[in-house]
């Protein structure tokens, strides 16, 4: 029922948000005669904050068009590898006709970027994608909102995303011999057990794990975020947040986790920050500053852009992760695509090197919660392990922003250079101007 109100009081406040911002753009406009009116631009910058305030945020797009490599302009053409119903594995090929930059390219490893499905769209790592372009072959798991995905295509639960990591690899491993998997905050934990799957049946595993900033062990330095989930039920969590999508869906009567109700979240988290964001970009519209202005739109496009999570996956995860530590307590069983369980078993890992970053300012993943990797993974040789704490650095900031690109990115480049093996310049697919 609260999501049918939700969307009945969107569908009202629509047609107000697009009249707030054809009256800013009047009162902007040199042209009108509105815009000559005394404290035109004060109008004008409050109804540009109140279409900002009400207006339906749709998926934002990659848009990553072109990136430079040692000077040479490389295009980019994004695609979609796998289509399965819950995510596309999106793939960010390279175009250039200058020979030396193409040899290159070729030769540069090939990186799997699992983003979160915790709220936000696969899109809020477009920085991590950008910048990771400029050495390696960039793959991303781009997942969809449940609320668009209709009944008939099933349920999903958290072994399923387990199982999508697990053939998004194979997938690659076909194509280029092996690959190297980088994780986001939440997957850290889907990802390890992936791996560890593969491993445990003889399977050829990543070059390299890097995990970023994610509950491996959500017992150490709880935050906020960790509090919530381990003092409140599973029968709480199902009975106040799981919704079923409404009729003007694809996915109606999908059971889900709002993402209306996770923006509420993230923004509950720091009101303060957010209130003063909002009036800081009404003072750059009087004073005309377009930079700040458009900067602060590009944050807010992605930030309040939110999905809807399928009911089984969020609760599983809330208790394997967040209740259960099934994971680092050794009791975590996957059902595979062909209905076996299977024991998630990460000291069996033997080859794949292993990274965790954290940020030191980080209050959605704690200390020590992402570096609880290397206790669990004990088959992995000591001299292939290694740790990263990026110094004034919050959760984002490991991943997107300047400290992401000057003392993260650096690090995991060089990790990832380190264990790499030579493999097959471009598969099948390979074109004489295409990495």
């Amino acid at each position: 029922m609260l999501y049918q109100l939700y969307e009945t009081q969107r569908s009202l406040m629509e047609p107000f948000a697009d009249l707030a911002e054809t009256t800013a753009k009047a009162f902007n406009n040199p042209l009108s005669p509105l815009a000559h009116l005394p404290h035109a631009q004060r109008m004008a910058a409050g109804y540009a904050l109140l279409h900002r305030l009400g207006k339906d945020y749709e998926k934002p797009e990659f848009g990553i068009r072109t990136v430079g490599v040692d000077g040479v302009n490389v295009a980019i053409h994004e695609r979609v590898e796998l289509d399965k119903p819950f995510c596309e594995l999106r793939r960010f090929k390279r175009f250039t006709d200058d020979p030396a930059t193409l040899t290159k390219l070729k030769a540069q490893p090939v990186v799997l970027v699992v983003a979160p499905l915790s709220g936000h769209y696969a899109t809020l790592l477009r920085d991590t994608v950008r910048t990771m372009l400029k050495d390696h072959k960039v793959y991303i798991t781009d997942w969809k909102n449940a609320r668009m995905v209709p009944l008939s295509q099933g349920e999903f639960h958290l072994d399923d995303y387990v199982n999508y990591v697990q053939e998004f690899i194979r997938h690659i491993q076909a194509e280029y011999g092996n690959c190297h998997v980088m994780s986001v905050c939440q997957p850290t934990v889907p990802v390890l057990a992936a791996v560890s799957l593969m491993a445990s049946r003889g399977e050829t595993t990543p070059l390299t794990m890097t995990m970023m900033g994610g509950p491996i062990d959500a017992r150490k330095s709880p935050t906020a975020v960790n509090n919530l989930a381990m003092t409140k039920s599973h029968s709480w969590f199902e009975n106040n947040v799981i919704y079923r999508v409404p009729s003007n869906f694809p996915g109606a009567g999908r059971r889900v986790y709002p993402g209306f109700l996770q923006h509420a979240g993230f923004v509950a988290m720091n009101p303060q920050h957010h209130a003063k964001s909002h009036y800081d970009y009404f003072e750059h519209l009087l004073k005309g500053d377009d930079t700040s202005a458009d900067a602060h739109r590009q944050f807010y496009d992605e930030y309040n852009a939110v999905l809807d999570m399928d009911a089984h996956y969020y609760l599983e995860t809330i208790k394997t992760v967040f209740q259960d530590f099934s994971l680092v307590q050794g009791s975590w069983d996957v059902k595979s695509v062909d209905g076996a369980t299977e024991r998630v078993k990460p000291q069996d890992i033997k080859t794949t090197a292993l990274m965790s970053v954290e940020g030191e300012l980080d209050d959605i993943s704690g200390s020590g919660q992402t570096e609880a990797v290397h206790e669990i993974c004990s088959g992995v040789p000591k001299a292939r392990q290694q740790h990263l704490e990026a110094k004034g650095a919050g959760h984002y900031g490991i991943f997107s922003g300047r400290r992401w690109r000057d003392i993260v990115y650096p690090a995991v480049k060089a990790f990832i250079l380190q264990h790499n093996t030579p493999t097959r310049a471009g598969g099948k697919k390979t074109t004489k101007s295409a990495a």
